[in-house]
């Protein structure tokens, strides 16, 4: 066959006009604009003119490509106004996955942010006077009455279940007074906490130091001055703050009497830092949360704890010690908290600062909290959530209600799951493993749970959790051993009929 030279396959090629005047390309036309119908006719011109420019089509394969033009203007358009942000099944076992969004929203929060977003709300307008409010007061006094309210003690208490909870990996105890509020010995509550709301847990701890420690000195443990995810350290924080850090101890081991040698009338702040994802064993050391309370007092300076998760319901109640809890650090006498809203609370993305009310003022007062603040939509999700723990109802809360499943409730749903798959590829197995919380919480502990196994004829176990990935919808799965594994923990019930869809679809 002749070669046809690039130059005669460029001519011919369609104008832009003469395919936006094809009936199909016309209706499209019709329905989504010219302008985006435009734009995808000229990307499908542009991706067929560097084909023939590399030399990848001859003049038989122009042809086939000129004969399905339409489609292929249709489907870039398709993608074109496609939402890129769209809803994935984690069916990784980790509750608090950071790269799939963590902490899923109750139903009510749901609820009140369409109702918030759709019509006119009082953000900031005081209903009762007519001028203007602080839109801080619609959690504010939530957390008031779950921070320091004597109810919160049954509040906290961990939570009766039918069946066993999951068990742990860790067996230390939690650090502070948590382990005092299980052993009977009355803690005092707090009638001077305040909180406010910004961005996310980096935005509160930047806050802090900005406001009681800029151009001040601000002591901290090695050991505690960890990297987060995104490459975002502490000390890098801490400078953006403006405050200087004078580091103490060593990576494994830091004294009460280190913090105090460092301290001189240019220190602000002491600051204690939760370890995000990783635990320090061995010969280690640190000081209880009672030391540095006291030696704060002591000196007449703030105690700041970074907590990161900041849990406000008793994990123990499901089998998790050793991970500190934001009433555990308030009842204890740590000044200011800050903490997450979208890890083990379980509600929107937010950083929040728990603490006394005159240190939470100041920081209220910093013209950096404007630039830090949320929005209604964050107000509306958060108020809701910290509703279901006032109420009690933990099993509203996705995050808590997944964390509270019992190994023998997921391999049920595994089981019955395993049961609608016919396909003769397709062959899969129950076996035993282990969920893990994520988002930096609760780094050395686990929850057991029941694993469903799968492996796919033709197919290795990557090439089948790509296709699992790239299927509508999306699932996210884990590859262990030449096997794909499904943890249900993380995966909502009525989601279980679209894995076996999907499952059929690829392995038929």
């Amino acid at each position: 066959m002749k070669k046809v030279a690039p130059s005669e396959l460029f001519r011919r090629l369609p104008s832009v006009d003469e395919l936006m005047r094809s009936p199909v390309t016309a209706s499209l036309t019709s329905a989504h604009g010219h302008a985006a119908v435009a734009d995808a006719v000229r990307v499908v011109l542009d991706r067929v003119r560097e084909e023939i420019a590399l030399g990848e089509l001859d003049d038989a394969e122009l042809d086939l490509a000129l004969s399905g033009m339409e489609g292929a203007v249709q489907r870039q358009l398709r993608a074109d106004l496609a939402c890129s942000l769209t809803p994935v099944i984690n069916a990784t076992g980790v509750i608090l996955h950071t790269n799939l969004g963590r902490a899923p929203l109750a139903d009510a929060a749901l609820k009140n942010i369409r109702e918030t977003a759709a019509s006119y709300s009082n953000l900031e307008f005081d209903l009762e006077s007519g001028s203007r409010g602080l839109r801080d007061v619609h959690v504010d006094r939530l957390f008031r009455k779950l921070l320091s309210a004597d109810g919160l003690g049954s509040a906290m208490a961990p939570a009766q279940r039918g069946s066993s909870g999951p068990s742990t990996g860790s067996s230390t105890e939690p650090r502070g007074l948590a382990a005092d509020s299980g052993s009977g010995s009355p803690v005092p509550a707090r009638a001077d906490i305040s909180t406010i709301v910004v961005n996310n847990n980096a935005a509160a701890v930047l806050l802090a130091l900005n406001t009681l420690a800029e151009g001040g000195e601000v002591v901290a443990s090695r050991g505690e001055l960890v990297e987060i995810g995104g490459s975002f350290r502490i000390p890098d924080v801490m400078a953006k703050s403006g405050a200087i850090l004078r580091e103490v101890g060593t990576t494994n081991r830091t004294r009460i009497s280190d913090y105090e040698r460092a301290i001189s009338d240019r220190t602000r702040l002491l600051l204690r830092v939760h370890r995000s994802n990783f635990e320090i064993t061995g010969f280690t050391e640190e000081p209880s949360t009672a030391e540095l309370v006291a030696l704060a007092q002591k000196r007449s300076l703030p105690l700041v704890e970074d907590l990161g998760s900041g849990a406000l319901f008793d994990l123990r109640a499901v089998g998790i010690t050793g991970e500190p809890g934001v009433l555990d650090s308030l009842r204890g006498g740590v000044d200011v908290v800050t903490y997450s809203g979208d890890k083990l609370l379980g509600g929107p993305q937010a950083g929040l600062l728990s603490g006394r009310h005159e240190l939470i003022a100041r920081m209220r007062s910093n013209s950096l909290f404007r630039a830090l603040r949320v929005d209604k939509l964050t107000y509306a999700a958060l108020e809701a959530t910290l509703l279901a723990y006032v109420k009690r109802d933990h099993d509203a809360i996705p995050t808590l209600r997944m964390m509270r499943l019992s190994k023998e409730e997921i391999g049920a749903r595994a089981g019955a799951l395993a049961s609608r798959l016919s396909s003769p590829r397709l062959k899969t197995e129950i076996l035993d493993g282990e969920s893990i919380v994520g988002g930096g919480a609760a780094p050395s502990s686990v929850l057991v749970t029941r694993l469903l196994a799968l492996s796919c004829e033709d197919l290795s176990a990557d090439e089948f959790a790509t296709k699992l990935r790239k299927s509508d919808p999306p699932i996210i799965a884990r590859v262990e051993e030449g096997r794909v594994l499904l943890d249900l923990r993380t995966v909502f019930p009525e989601q279980d009929h679209l894995i076996a869809e999907v499952l059929g679809r690829i392995c038929s």
